[in-house]
């Protein structure tokens, strides 16, 4: 039938000249043919020709060993080299601005945003509070690029920046969930975070990020700092939590439960700092008149202290 005529037939022809294993030369002719209507003969027909011919033969490149100076094997993590000039609040200020006149999505943005990490890295105390006082305003679509990049920035003079915020009442709700969470990813934290920190936990609107956060801290700086249980800012973090327990954890009301058992957490969280608190513990488990909930806390309370301190102040307590 005709739907089984070929409407379209190619044909490819190619010469190829090869010397010593190199293809010097290939020429090659191409034609198709379109045939719309075979019974009528009607149809079009293209030819093609091309050519391919070597010019030169370049003998092989040495490799340059000067350039093996700037090569090194790394992991694949973000790098950014440490800028050695002084980084001035103006500066920084100015950053911001540009970051509020950008695409919030755009490349130049995310490199505005990255930039303005690091440089927060290089101020003081006193010039974040100065710059805070200076861009603290609020950019279109109600984006603020400090309250952004400050839990980033993760240095000790940010953390206290952070805190001060909070302790003011400058920064919205959410905003101050996101603080207390970025507190969980500062790999190095130091005591004068944590003694910044501290009397956060004091507050009867603090939240369980707050307590949580915190106490993530004090693990941190417990697992690469010895005898931390006997810095300052470490004692004042467990006396409160200790105050919160009281002798045996006894509990009011529901809202009191609910507190005794964020308190019971955070103090697992806390690590080895909390072995101070090891009797406490125990006698909340072993009092049998407490809730279930609250002895199952007081137990799971003792899993990050040092197992003999965690076995010769709960064993005896709880063998029956």
């Amino acid at each position: 039938s005709q739907s089984e005529q070929q409407i379209l037939s190619s044909q490819l022809e190619c010469v190829q000249s090869i010397k010593g294993g190199v293809l010097e030369e290939a020429k090659c002719t191409e034609s198709d043919r379109v045939t719309l209507f075979p019974h009528q003969g009607s149809g079009a027909e293209t030819q093609t020709q091309s050519s391919l011919k070597l010019l030169q033969v370049q003998t092989e490149t040495l490799y340059n060993k000067g350039y093996s100076e700037d090569l090194y094997v790394t992991n694949i993590l973000y790098e950014r080299e440490v800028t050695k000039r002084e980084v001035t609040g103006g500066e920084v200020a100015e950053l911001v601005w540009k970051l509020c006149l950008t695409h919030s999505t755009s490349y130049e943005a995310a490199d505005l945003f990255m930039t303005l990490v690091f440089e927060l890295r290089c101020l003081s105390l006193e010039a974040l509070r100065a710059l805070w006082q200076r861009s603290s305003f609020k950019c279109r679509d109600n984006w603020q690029p400090l309250i952004d990049a400050l839990p980033s920035c993760a240095t000790e003079a940010c953390v206290v920046l952070m805190k001060d915020l909070i302790a003011s009442g400058e920064v919205e709700e959410d905003k101050v969930e996101y603080f207390f969470w970025s507190f969980t990813f500062i790999s190095n934290p130091t005591s004068g975070m944590i003694e910044s920190l501290a009397p956060l936990l004091k507050s009867p609107r603090a939240s369980q990020s707050c307590f949580l956060g915190v106490t993530t801290l004090v693990h941190r700086f417990c697992s690469a700092h010895s005898s931390c249980d006997r810095v300052p800012a470490v004692q004042s973090v467990m006396r409160t939590l200790g105050k919160f327990l009281g002798e045996n954890c006894t509990v009011q009301d529901s809202e009191h439960l609910s507190k005794m058992q964020l308190v019971l957490k955070a103090i697992g969280n806390a690590g080895l700092a909390a072995a101070s608190l090891a009797p406490a513990l125990s006698s909340c488990a072993a009092l049998k008149s407490h809730p279930v909930e609250i002895r199952l806390a007081a137990v799971q309370a003792f899993r990050r202290i040092p197992c003999s301190v965690r076995v010769r102040a709960l064993l005896p307590e709880v063998t029956d």
